[in-house]
């Protein structure tokens, strides 16, 4: 190799590392310890065992090389999650998975500074789906049947749900305004409670999600009467549709998962990929399948017009009911 040639490779390999030194570690992010996931619902609901699940496939896949701790804060129907995020100190090293309290709460409660719009838009899981239960010692086994006997109890009737103006009563809301009913409400922390509590017949109905009221489902003790879906599910095929029973109404919640506002680029570009990662398994597939979870992956800006639409509707729900002005 002559002098020319060797100067030249010398110049290019020491071009090429220059390169990478400068534009490879500056461009990407990877964690440099745990990520700290925050579910902002109790332990034992939708929202507790997506996120447990998500985190034991991402150890079990290896997907990251920092684990991701779950941290529940299900105070306030979500405010407590909500404010938490909102002023984090390591915006790079938490993320939270989310329900429809993630519209509802700011809503609700404006004086908590929170706007959702500012958050970072990592990634949509699943849209999770409701249905109707009530105990098999009711003897009620159609939707017909229910509004009868919720129309003779009154307030003697009592729906158990998830968090206060959320989603589980905006579902009873419109219950009580199309039925002409009196349901009671009572909020709990976290949708697998609510379950427990309509198996042990201390409310009389839920309009939990197929994972929180699955094992009940299953043991016996619960019947679904109706879904508040587009059509039928296929884990339940049985049960119809309220559109099919003279309703209208269709309604769903989202699994997200959300970065705080201030994080960085590179971070929600890790994470994006990262939760893309795991929705692409066989394991978070089969879990969707089963657990009746609809929706694709969604993420960057078609899950914030996603949100925005979600804020308009949400507020309109809640303005009809009264919840707010």
């Amino acid at each position: 190799m002559n002098k020319h040639m060797r100067s030249f490779l010398n110049t290019a390999g020491a071009l090429a590392l220059s390169f990478s030194v400068v534009t490879g570690p500056a461009l990407a992010f990877e964690p440099d310890k745990p990520v700290e996931f925050v579910i902002m619902a109790g332990q034992g609901g939708g929202a507790d065992k997506m996120a447990r699940l998500i985190q034991s496939i991402i150890e079990k896949e290896n997907l990251a090389s920092r684990p991701l701790i779950p941290v529940n804060k299900p105070g306030g129907s979500g405010a407590e999650a909500l404010t938490y995020m909102n002023s984090v100190s390591d915006p790079d090293h938490t993320v939270m998975v989310t329900l429809n309290s993630f519209f509802t709460t700011p809503l609700r409660q404006p004086g908590l500074g929170v706007d959702i719009m500012k958050f970072a838009p990592v990634g949509r899981m699943a849209e999770d789906t409701f249905l109707l239960w009530v105990h098999k010692d009711e003897g009620i086994k159609t939707f017909e049947e229910f509004v009868t006997a919720a129309k003779d109890r009154g307030r003697g009737w009592v729906m158990g749900g998830t968090g206060k103006a959320a989603e589980d009563e905006i579902i009873t809301d419109y219950l009580n305004n199309n039925y002409d009913l009196q349901i009671k409400y009572v909020p709990y922390k976290g949708g697998g409670e609510v379950a427990k509590q309509l198996a042990g017949r201390q409310i009389t109905s839920s309009v939990n999600n197929p994972s929180e009221a699955l094992g009940f489902y299953q043991s016996g003790d619960l019947i679904p009467l109706v879904a508040f879906t587009a059509e039928r599910l296929p884990l339940f095929p049985e049960v119809p549709t309220l559109k099919e029973v003279g309703g209208d109404f269709v309604y769903s919640m989202q699994r997200a998962v959300v970065g705080p506002p201030g994080m960085s680029k590179e971070a929600l570009a890790y994470y994006t990929e990262l939760f893309k990662k795991a929705y692409d398994t066989a394991d978070w597939q089969t879990y969707k399948t089963k657990q009746s979870l609809m929706g694709s992956f969604m993420a960057g800006d078609n899950l914030s017009k996603y949100w925005s639409e979600q804020l308009v509707r949400h507020e309109a729900i809640l303005k009809a009911s009264g919840a707010i002005k």
